[in-house]
């Protein structure tokens, strides 16, 4: 059950989002190679495994054969020695009186041991200080490891036969007396320790002599180390038969393990030179590869000048690699695990994975011979995450900046907005976001993986959607509170100077000036990535890309819509209700508004773009041909067949007339006020008459709703239901094509 929970978190971490599935098959392909390259390395070790434990049990049998031998062996000489004292006459004597003679003989060399002891140990600290002083060379070398071992085997003796004595109260006087000798063995470990660290050099400077005499010594330690080993081992197996050949054990009784500090050493070495790379790595993480030069130049210097000089049952070119590939892995696998690591960094070990084994292969070694595999498999769990870190960070960027940009725009303080080198209103962030994009883009770019840069950028299209959505509800929020009768308007200009810099935001994101060669962002944005990724992914790119180009037209629009609608909800809140009222024939409500929308283009042309302009006339005037047809509504509106209505209307048409007329599109917008004509047709026109009217009226404007042509015929002072009838009748009897929208969509 845990682990299939484990795997539905891991799918629900791979594939987030649903354009996700489509990377299914790449995701399958890398689970399958990553799969067989597991089973590879499976099969591997188990062949090796198996024939370690085969040979490893080969020699467990062939070691308890001699072992047996040798105890039968050993029962037969006891027995034999038991036997001879019932043959030989007067043993029990000769026996005492060749022990006596036996220990004294020790006794005597043990006491000129001693007594030679200290002048041995004065000349082998000569000698060292001598080296001490040439250690490039130690020419030394060789005779104080001899005489230290001489030395040092005779410390053993002394220790071990005063361990077995009846009286130990001496134990502690030889102890101080040999205190001494471990000070100089300790100078001579730490000669032998910077010998063994300086080995590379010492192949570098062709010092063979030094190599070689080192590696005598530590092949020399490691022999009496597996002597020790044996000896240990009988002794443990064969407690019984061991008591009885106690004057076989001299010489070599404690391990000292030069060779495992001799692994050590290189170990260390390395690792000096793994923190230095470190170093230069952290500073410019596109150094790695030449930080690592020594790494490889340093396996080189094994391979082609130190095999010949060390026994070749270490193996040392095998040995040396064993021990920097696991310190390469190791060091690799601990900044990738680090919280601290760059995503720059992530992607350079990525990259260096692949120029490893290359580099390695030059040198003889195969994938296979490299174990662990020196990133443990990761790299597409890496890809994915670092991936995963540029997607975080365009996130994090967005929404930190879109927190910024809601902030300003609710507080609306007078420094939150600029002017651009046009004079237009724009806002603070626009230009770094899409800096950061492109920032985003080249990083993940240099990654050199299509699948990275291709789900880095649809990331982004994500959240440039996303952006485009919170802008217009922040605008809706924004707008609805003045949309109250009885709101306060406290605010209501910077309000629409942040509208006006928000539209021209969009303008900016998608306006490209052919003739000054000037780009917009999204264009921008476009040609940093497409030569990044495939020709199919740049497909889905483009449909995209202008689906967001849209979303910034779309915005851009509904920026000026609201700005229109509050000044009508605003300025116009008590002139819209006395149209078609008594009021209306007396008041001058169509002058006032197109006064009001002369001082609205007279402080706003400068700031908003020539384009949005265009669009700000355009809504005015199909807003108020809207509210203007929408008027019929108005409590107490009423048309009198007594009054001059018709006139009236003439009138407000011609003054609206004279205001769009100087604007570019006003031959648009005269088009779609002819159905003002329509409306004072129906107005005009006799019960008999206004069937055809409205059948005229329904096919130019097929989407003229039945329940306008009714509010408006009930302001006919003659209306009457049989009018309304005839209506419905003649709509039902019509049939007319759906097309494009009109300005009667919009007039319910």
């Amino acid at each position: 059950m845990a682990d299939a929970d484990g795997v539905t978190i891991r799918l629900a971490e791979l594939l987030r989002h649903p354009e996700d599935l489509d990377k299914i098959p790449a995701l399958r392909s890398e689970f399958t190679r990553k799969k067989a390259a597991i089973d590879g390395q499976l099969k591997v070790g188990l062949k090796e495994q198996l024939e370690i434990t085969q040979s490893g049990m080969g020699s467990i049998s062939d070691g308890q054969r001699i072992v047996n031998q040798i105890k039968d062996e050993m029962m037969k000489i006891d027995k034999l020695c038991a036997e001879a004292q019932n043959m030989v006459r007067d043993f029990p004597n000769i026996n005492v009186v060749s022990q006596i003679h036996r220990n004294f003989s020790q006794v005597e060399d043990m006491k000129s041991n001693i007594d030679t002891f200290e002048g041995k140990l004065k000349e082998l600290e000569q000698m060292l200080e001598e080296d001490q002083h040439d250690l490039q060379n130690q020419p030394n070398l060789l005779n104080v490891h001899y005489g230290l071992t001489q030395l040092r085997d005779i410390k053993d003796d002394a220790m071990d036969q005063i361990k077995r004595s009846s009286d130990t109260s001496l134990e502690t006087t030889l102890q101080d007396y040999f205190a001494r000798l471990d000070e100089v063995v300790e100078i001579f470990d730490d000669h032998v320790g910077q010998a063994c660290m300086n080995l590379i050099p010492l192949v570098l400077e062709d010092n063979k002599s030094m190599i070689v005499r080192l590696a005598l010594i530590i092949e020399e330690e490691e022999k009496s180390d597996m002597k020790v080993r044996a000896l240990q081992e009988a002794q443990r197996e064969y407690k019984n038969l061991a008591s009885h050949f106690q004057s076989m054990n001299t010489g070599h009784k404690h391990l000292r393990g030069y060779k495992e500090k001799f692994l050590q050493a290189i170990e260390f070495y390395a690792a000096a030179q793994f923190e230095q790379t470190e170093g230069i790595f952290m500073e410019d993480p596109e150094k790695l590869e030449k930080g690592f030069k020594w790494f490889f130049n340093d396996l080189n210097t094994v391979k082609l000048g130190m095999v010949g000089l060390m026994p070749k049952k270490w193996k040392i070119y095998k040995t040396y690699t064993t021990i920097y590939h696991k310190l390469m892995h190791d060091w690799l696998i601990r900044l990738v695990d680090d919280d601290s690591t760059s995503p720059v960094q992530i992607l350079c070990i990525i990259n260096w994975s692949e120029k490893y084994y290359s580099k390695m292969a030059k040198l003889g070694w195969s994938p296979e011979d490299l174990q662990p595999q020196v990133l443990d498999d990761r790299e597409g769990e890496l890809v994915r995450e670092w991936r995963q870190l540029i997607v975080n960070a365009v996130d994090e960027w967005m929404d930190r900046m879109f927190t910024t940009d809601r902030r300003a725009f609710i507080d609306r303080k007078p420094d939150t907005l600029e002017n651009d080198p046009n004079g237009y209103f724009r806002t603070h962030t626009l230009s770094d976001m899409w800096r950061m994009l492109r920032e985003q883009t080249l990083v993940a770019g240099n990654s050199e993986r299509t699948d990275v840069i291709e789900g880095v950028i649809e990331a982004m299209f994500r959240a440039l959607n996303r952006r485009q959505a919170q802008w217009a509800k922040l605008v809706d929020e924004e707008s609805s509170k003045y949309k109250s009768p009885t709101s306060d308007q406290e605010g209501l200009q910077s309000l629409q100077d942040w509208l006006v810099a928000l539209a021209n935001d969009q303008i900016a994101c998608i306006d490209d000036n052919e003739e000054s060669g000037q780009l917009s962002y999204l264009t921008r944005f476009k040609r940093d990535f497409e030569t990044l990724v495939t020709p199919k992914f740049m497909m889905q790119a483009n449909t995209e890309i202008d689906s967001i180009r849209d979303g910034y037209v779309d915005l851009g629009t509904h920026c000026i819509t609201t700005f229109v609608s509050l000044i009508f909800i605003v300025d116009f809140r008590t002139t819209m209700p006395d149209f078609f009222t008594q009021r209306w024939y007396t008041e001058y409500g169509m002058k006032r508004i197109v006064s009001t929308f002369e001082d609205y283009i007279g402080d706003y042309s400068e700031v908003l773009h020539h384009s949005m302009l265009d669009i700000f006339v355009e809504e005015l005037a199909d807003e108020l041909l809207v509210r203007y047809l929408s008027s019929v509504r108005n409590k107490g509106a009423k048309f009198r067949r007594s009054e001059p209505f018709t006139d009236k209307f003439k009138d407000d048409v011609l003054t609206a007339f004279g205001f769009f007329q100087k604007f570019p599109d006003f031959n648009l917008i005269k088009q779609k006020w002819r159905v003002v004509d329509y409306l004072v047709r129906m107005l005009e026109a006799d019960k008999i008459g206004i069937p055809p009217v409205y059948e005229s009226f329904k096919r130019e404007y097929w989407d003229v709703q039945m329940s306008w042509v009714e509010c408006m015929l009930r302001s006919r002072d003659d209306y009457d239901r049989g009018m309304l009838s005839s209506v419905k009748a003649k709509s039902g009897e019509v049939y007319v094509e759906r097309g494009v929208e009109t300005i009667m969509s919009k007039v319910k």
